[in-house]
């Protein structure tokens, strides 16, 4: 009878991704240097058949508005992007902004083609209500001796006014995740320990797991961040904030990705019965930074400064560091001028020993500092 009821389901174009064969699988699998173990694989329940098809959310309540209409090739999604489920306060202290009615259509591959390469996106995917996930912000520290540190949206510096949902709400009045959507995993929790909360740009679904059984493979850098005369700045706030300190997570480059650490790979994902997820995870990157699939988006490029990448994040802009130390506006830098690691390491960097440093020479310290990183992690 489970087996008529896919075929039937297959006819009317609705994808069952994970199978209708059985009621749980599991899937044990090592990681280097722990024991063996495995996980439970989501299995079909009629909440999950159903938000695999066509459906429709509207609540009076929130006003919330969202229709996901298959097609021969594609999920389509119209929605007015309000949550069908209660928030916090808005506008409050750390978010002066107001939830608002949206007017969006997003489109997913009913048929995704995993790729295996990394690629980067601002915006993963969307929850199954029409609420967005952005893991990370555009808040940025800069300091005068150059650094660039992108500010997590989890940590104690800067008031974000993010609410129970780990959600706030932008100027334009989008209500969005930065993490584990609170309300979402309990209102469409079907008992499993995976629920099935949303869809990735590229098709593949994205899943949270209540007992945290699949582990992020990302973990804190050992050593110390460097940067002097940091501040923070908005329109309403200037902050100073001291970067120097062990990596705690404050920042995206806090981070780095070590391949077999944990069970997900660099973009929150795993393959299990040959099907490709995304899971939401309680610890960093909380969301995928970046998709595994195939998908149509402009945000291609790579992210933006600060936004991912250890040497991208920390890296000093020469002509910042010039131009922010530079008190005699000579074009060059004098012993008296530089600040911070360019104290010690003046010598060094004067290659020419006229007593000053020279954008040249900076860019050239630069360029020898990114050439032994790469081989370093070679």
């Amino acid at each position: 009878m489970k087996n008529g009821i896919c075929n039937a389901l297959t006819i009317v174009g609705v994808l069952c991704l994970l199978g209708c064969n059985s009621h749980r699988k599991t899937t044990e699998h090592t990681h280097d240097g722990l024991e063996s173990h495995s996980h439970d694989v989501v299995s079909e329940s009629n909440n999950e058949t159903r938000y695999f098809g066509s459906y429709e959310l509207e609540d009076e309540n929130f006003g919330t508005k969202t229709k996901m209409t298959i097609t021969s090739d594609k999920r389509v999604m119209v929605t007015n992007a309000l949550p069908n489920h209660k928030t916090g306060q808005f506008p409050n202290q750390g978010n002066p902004n107001t939830i608002s009615e949206q007017n969006k259509t997003y489109s997913f591959p009913l048929y995704p083609e995993y790729t295996g390469k990394a690629q980067w996106v601002r915006e993963p995917g969307i929850a199954l209500n029409g609420i967005k996930f952005e893991p990370g912000t555009a808040e940025v520290v800069e300091c005068e001796t150059g650094e660039n540190y992108r500010v997590e949206a989890f940590q104690d510096v800067i008031d974000l006014g993010l609410d129970f949902n780990n959600a706030h709400v932008q100027p334009t009045g989008a209500y969005h995740y930065h993490g584990s959507p609170t309300s979402v995993i309990q209102n469409f929790d079907s008992g499993e320990d995976l629920v099935h909360i949303g869809f990735a740009h590229d098709g593949f679904p994205i899943y949270y797991s209540k007992s945290g059984a699949y582990k992020s493979s990302f973990k804190p850098l050992d050593g110390n961040r460097e940067g002097e005369d940091c501040v923070y700045e908005n329109p309403g706030q200037h902050i100073d904030v001291a970067v120097g300190g062990h990596h705690d997570g404050t920042f995206t480059s806090d981070f780095e990705y070590v391949a077999g650490y944990g069970d997900l790979d660099e973009c929150n994902g795993i393959m299990i019965d040959d099907t490709y997820m995304y899971v939401v995870t309680n610890e960093f990157p909380y969301v995928s930074r970046c998709l595994m699939g195939e998908f149509e988006n402009e945000e291609r490029k790579g992210p933006p400064n600060g936004g991912g990448g250890r040497d991208q994040a920390q890296r000093p802009n020469v002509k910042t560091i010039i131009s922010n130390m530079d008190a005699n506006k000579d074009g060059k830098l004098s012993k008296d001028e530089v600040k911070g690691p360019l104290v010690d390491a003046f010598s060094e960097i004067d290659s020419n020993g006229d007593g000053y440093i020279t954008e040249a020479e900076l860019q050239k310290e630069n360029r020898g500092k990114r050439q032994g990183s790469q081989r370093n992690r070679k």
